[in-house]
């Protein structure tokens, strides 16, 4: 999936051979396929380095090209969404990687703008799936932390990017000051460097740590270290809007999320107001025909007809 601008040929959050320049919209494994040694990138100075902090991946940045515009999504620190306004096909055209409508503890706020297209993110493409009152989620994984913590250690499984800073954050509103892995510690210094106030120490698997926040994928390895350290109990927790669907076996698990669910798509949708939507992702089909029972022109990028060659969007099947 890339965009034809100029001489520029623009691969958006994908790997395209025949791109010469790559827009990442954010830090996160899933979005920087395209970044390889040697390869311009569009994105900000954050997720530039971010990539660097927790992939070891040194990039260089290029300028957007004329008529083109990055705006804050509001998914993680540095996270943009891609805005062109292009005179020559007669279209503005927005495409918004991650997103989210509701304010963030660790990201900036999102910015709407219109576009006459609009490139769509399907991650919760479920009319059904709502995520509440963030303030009450909040509230809770608060009051779990501080009741656990007074008998036992609570370990808080989390991606390195976005997700653990929000959740420290959480916590330090609470007054607590977390332990957290190296991985996540060495993402937390670019957070700090642009603003974002992180209270934390680096924990050392030595059964002092009363609440831990470490990537999801070393909860169990942080929580058998403990216990074969310690004579109290080790609660664990994750914080995600998958935990509207699925069971992730950990003690306790929180819908916080930082994607927009379903009725906050609609409220962006509605604020870009678009004349065409064109759903990406491993649920765009579905996504798009959800959309379409409640009136809007949304259809599936990859199967899309019109809007190639001779146009602003090249879209490549399978690419994403």
């Amino acid at each position: 999936m890339a965009l034809h601008l100029g001489d520029y040929r623009i691969a958006l959050d994908s790997r395209d051979s025949e791109a010469n320049v790559n827009f990442i919209s954010h830090a996160h494994s899933d979005h920087i396929s395209g970044v390889s040694k040697g390869r311009r990138l569009i994105a900000s100075s954050i997720t530039r380095e971010l990539i660097e902090a927790r992939y070891g991946l040194r990039t260089e940045l290029e300028q957007p090209p004329k008529g083109a515009e990055l705006l804050n999504a509001g998914h993680v620190l540095g996270s943009k969404q891609f805005y062109v306004d292009d005179p020559v096909h007669g279209y503005s055209l927005l495409y918004s990687g991650d997103y989210q409508m509701v304010e963030s503890a660790a990201a900036e706020r999102i910015e709407l703008k219109h576009a006459d297209v609009l490139i769509l993110d399907s991650t919760y493409p479920y009319p059904w799936l709502r995520f509440g009152e963030r303030e009450d989620t909040v509230r809770a994984m608060q009051l779990y932390a501080k009741t656990k913590m007074e008998n036992g250690h609570v370990v808080f499984g989390a991606y390195a990017v976005g997700k653990a800073q929000e959740i420290i954050r959480i916590l330090n509103d609470a007054g607590i000051t977390p332990a957290v892995d190296a991985k996540i510690a060495g993402v937390n210094e670019v957070y700090k460097r642009h603003g974002v106030h992180l209270d934390y120490f680096v924990a050392d698997n030595s059964g002092k740590e009363q609440v831990l926040v470490v990537e999801g994928s070393r909860l169990g390895e942080f929580k058998n270290a403990i216990t074969s350290r310690s004579n109290r109990r080790v609660f664990t927790a994750v914080a995600s809007g998958w935990a509207k669907m699925y069971r992730f076996g950990t003690d306790v698990q929180f819908p916080l999320s930082d994607h927009a669910d379903f009725q906050q798509a609609l409220a962006y949708i509605n604020a870009c107001d678009p004349e065409v939507i064109l759903t990406c992702g491993n649920s765009a089909g579905l996504f798009a025909k959800n959309l379409g029972a409640l009136g809007y022109d949304a259809r599936p990028l990859a199967k899309l007809s019109q809007f190639r060659q001779s146009s602003l969007l090249v879209c490549s099947l399978g690419s994403r």
